[in-house]
């Protein structure tokens, strides 16, 4: 099947910076959790706060599950866990919610599946799902990037028709690295230059530097936005809806305060992945799921 590429990227020597084609919100109140100023918030913004989502108790379970799979070595040596660049510490593991039944309830728990479902105006699968750990003292930062430009080129998503779930864990301080979006930059794609090389992924899940905006397009994206930046804190329990054009990143964590999320990336099922648009084979199925079924 032939489908249009609307977002060129990859495949110029120089950066540049196209309107979105798509509507940001499809669905309408009473289609899922969300309020409608929630969901106007969310088209205005690219994301939305949501605090108290999990209690104390449901967090506490799922830390306890956690550092037990991150003790097994079977996990450790598993593919789809990452170690930091510069050590064996864990970064993130990837499809939890196919590794243990805790995340896989998670995945399908209505209060974030029913908030994708109600964004994105239809069903939904697990695109993508992963823990992101960031230690105390020593946590290392996430460039910035939209993570649509990445699915795009190297996993052949057609549309930005997916949202991500980002579940703290712990604390998000203003201090511990968290998560950082600019305002209103899911209605712009900035076009990144370099090509993709064979298996890509190794790398760019320690350390990211193909697939990542220019300092110019960084700085035009503030400017659009007024000159903001926002900084999601909040409580162990809270969650970050944001658009999967949003862009976004974290800087590293030199304090006391370890920060760890669990990602949901849900991708509506009439956006199916294709052929990659700039790479040159599919990425590993824990990355990018081919399995479409709805939550």
């Amino acid at each position: 099947m032939t489908v249009t590429d609307h977002y060129p990227t990859r495949v110029s020597e120089e950066a540049s910076i196209v309107d979105r084609k798509e509507p940001v919100v499809r669905g309408s109140e009473g289609d899922g959790p969300l309020s409608r100023a929630q969901l106007d918030a969310f088209d205005r913004d690219g994301f939305l706060l949501l605090e108290n989502v999990f209690t104390a108790g449901e967090v506490d379970d799922i830390l306890s599950e956690l550092a037990r799979l991150a003790a097994l070595d079977e996990v450790k040596a598993d593919d789809r866990t990452i170690t930091e660049p510069e050590s064996d510490a864990v970064r993130s593991i990837f499809e939890v919610h196919r590794i243990h039944d805790r995340f896989a309830g998670l995945a399908g728990d209505e209060r974030v599946a029913g908030a994708a479902r109600q964004i994105v105006g239809s069903d939904v699968y697990v695109h993508q799902s992963r823990v992101n750990f960031k230690p105390g003292f020593r946590g290392k930062e996430f460039s910035w990037h939209s993570d649509f430009e990445t699915w795009h080129a190297e996993d052949g998503m057609p549309a930005m028709r997916a949202v991500s779930a980002s579940i703290a864990l712990t604390d998000n301080h203003v201090f511990n690295g968290p998560l950082m979006i600019i305002p209103g930059s899911h209605r712009r794609f900035v076009a990144c230059v370099g090509e993709t090389p064979e298996d890509h992924y190794k790398a760019s899940l320690k350390a990211q530097e193909l697939g990542v905006p220019d300092d110019q397009s960084l700085a035009r994206l503030v400017e659009e936005a007024g000159g903001e930046i926002a900084t999601l804190t909040g409580k162990a329990g809270s969650v970050v809806l944001f658009d999967c054009n949003a862009m976004h990143g974290s800087n590293s964590n030199i304090t006391p305060y370890p920060r760890s999320n669990v990602f949901l990336v849900y991708n509506s099922v009439e956006n199916r992945l294709v052929e990659p648009f700039a790479a040159p084979k599919q990425r590993p199925s824990f990355i990018a799921a081919r399995e479409f079924t709805p939550v």
